[in-house]
C-alpha cells in the first residue's frame, strides 16, 4: 500500500485542523476514502488516500 497525498494544509492555521478533515469528508462522500496525517517535518495536516500498490 502506498500514500497518495490529495491537499495539505497549514499546521498554524487558525482553525486547527479542521479545513483538512473537511476535504478528507468531501472526497470520502465522493467516492475517494480519504484520511488526515501530520507531517510534522514540514508541520502540515495532509489529506491521504490509501493506494494499493
Amino acid at each position: 500500500m502506498s500514500r497518495e497525498i490529495l491537499a495539505d494544509f497549514p499546521a498554524g492555521s487558525p482553525r486547527g485542523s479542521w479545513p483538512a478533515e473537511e476535504k478528507a469528508d468531501q472526497l470520502t462522500k465522493a467516492g475517494t476514502p480519504a484520511t488526515v496525517v501530520m507531517d510534522l517535518k514540514t508541520d502540515r495536516f495532509l489529506v491521504v488516500a490509501e493506494r494499493a500498490s
